[in-house]
């Protein structure tokens, strides 16, 4: 690159810089964030996990409630089991609901993970909430979607909430501030990969 090029590609910035200095000052609004995290690609619980990452760095306090995944290790329960001062980590669904085949027992684990979530997004020392995976409950309507809605539109508005998983319901995508949608490109799964630990699970 010349030195013509560099003084150019240096005014550029100059000006790039005082655009965003600019948009950045318009933008004043501050609490709480409904995150939602949806999508058939994965990494969604995962991007959810960073965050909580995140926020313990700004010595936040954070719970989890997991809704679906019951009593399968996964790398996550393992580690926030082993540092419970860390943050609220509980385990509350049966299971995915092919391995239950029971629907009264998904519906009622279901309703005390949502009980549960409603406690610690109204407990006021709690900033950062995770309900993972609520939205495959809301998709099965183990849940009715109306009362998360309700709930979650008169929730305390300095509490950040990040609700994961597939197939999201529109009237949740609605009122959310934040959704990203994880597209899957390509999974090792489809080429006889099995789950790997660490990386899926």
């Amino acid at each position: 690159m010349s030195d013509d090029q560099y003084a150019k590609h240096n005014a550029r910035m100059k000006r790039v810089q005082a655009a965003r200095r600019k948009m950045q000052a318009r933008r004043t609004t501050e609490r709480g964030l409904l995150i939602v995290h949806t999508g058939n690609g994965k990494g969604k619980s995962s991007s959810a996990f960073g965050m909580a990452i995140r926020s313990l760095g700004w010595g936040m306090k954070v719970g989890i409630v997991q809704y679906v995944k019951g009593n399968w290790e996964t790398g996550e329960k393992n580690f926030f089991q082993a540092n419970p001062d860390l943050l609220t980590f509980e385990v509350m669904g049966e299971g995915f609901t092919w391995d239950t085949q029971d629907r009264e027992k998904d519906i009622a684990a279901a309703k005390a993970a949502w009980e549960r979530s409603k406690e610690l997004i109204l407990d006021p020392e709690y900033v950062f909430v995770i309900l993972d995976e609520l939205n495959i409950v809301l998709r099965d309507d183990t849940i009715d979607i109306a009362e998360v809605t309700q709930f979650l539109a008169q929730r305390p508005m300095e509490k950040h909430i990040c609700i994961t998983g597939r197939n999201a319901k529109p009237e949740l995508i609605e009122m959310a501030d934040l959704v990203t949608e994880f597209d899957e490109v390509k999974h090792p799964f489809k080429a006889g990969f099995k789950a790997q630990k660490g990386v899926e699970y």
